[in-house]
C-alpha cells in the first residue's frame, strides 16, 4: 500500500500546490498521508491540516506536531523526539499515548536495535529507511535492501521510506511503501 509523504518545504521549493499533489494522492488511493512541516507555525499547520481533511478521506498523520493532534487520525515521532518526553523511551511511548489516546502512533526506526525496541512499545507501525538517498534528508544513511532483511524483525507493520518509487515491489514484510517527493 501507498503511504504518502507530504513534506511542506519540499512542496515550497518545487512550487507544487497542496490541492494538486492532494489529487495525485487520492489517484492513488493512498490509504495514510502524513504531512510534515518542520518550520510552519502552529497557526499554518492547523490551515493545512483542516485544507486536507476537506480533500483527503483517508487517515491524516501529524509529523512531530502532538499539539495539533486533534486535526489528525494519528502522530508519526523520530528517535530524537522521544526525548522531549522523557529519557525513557517506554515512558514517552506512555506519555504520548496518554496525550493522544488511540489515535495511530508511528515510530521511526533505522536499524535492527530500535526496531526490537519498537516491539516492545505501544505503537501502531514503524517507519524504516532509509532506503535510497533523497533530497529532504541529505544527513540520513541508506541501507538499500538491508532494510528488507531487517524488516522481518518487526512485530508491527512497516512502512519503508526514503527514496521508495511507486514501482517498487517488496515482500509481506513492507506494508507501507512511504512515497514522498517522488509524488510531486
Amino acid at each position: 500500500m501507498i503511504y504518502a509523504l507530504i513534506d511542506k518545504e519540499t512542496l515550497d521549493k518545487k512550487g507544487v500546490f497542496l490541492i494538486d499533489l492532494l489529487g495525485a494522492i487520492n489517484n492513488l488511493q493512498a490509504p495514510i498521508l502524513q504531512y510534515r512541516n518542520k518550520t510552519g507555525s502552529l497557526e499554518d499547520i492547523k490551515s493545512d491540516l483542516i485544507f486536507i481533511r476537506l480533500h483527503y478521506q483517508g487517515k491524516i498523520i501529524i509529523n512531530d506536531r502532538i499539539e495539533l493532534i486533534e486535526y489528525a487520525d494519528g502522530l508519526h515521532v523520530g528517535q530524537e523526539d522521544l526525548y522531549a518526553f522523557s529519557d525513557d523511551t517506554q515512558l514517552s511511548i506512555e506519555k504520548i499515548r496518554n496525550q493522544i489516546g488511540r489515535k495511530l502512533l508511528g515510530l521511526s526506526t533505522h536499524n535492527i536495535d530500535e526496531i526490537l525496541a519498537a516491539n516492545e512499545l505501544d505503537i501502531d507501525y514503524i517507519g524504516l529507511g532509509a532506503y535510497r538517498a533523497t533530497g529532504t534528508k541529505a544527513e540520513v544513511q541508506v541501507y538499500g535492501d538491508k532494510l528488507l532483511d531487517i524488516a522481518k524483525h518487526s512485530k508491527h507493520p512497516v512502512a519503508l521510506i526514503g527514496g521508495v518509487r511507486i514501482d517498487d515491489v517488496f515482500d509481506e514484510f513492507i506494508t507501507y511503501k512511504v512515497i514522498g517527493s517522488g509524488l510531486y
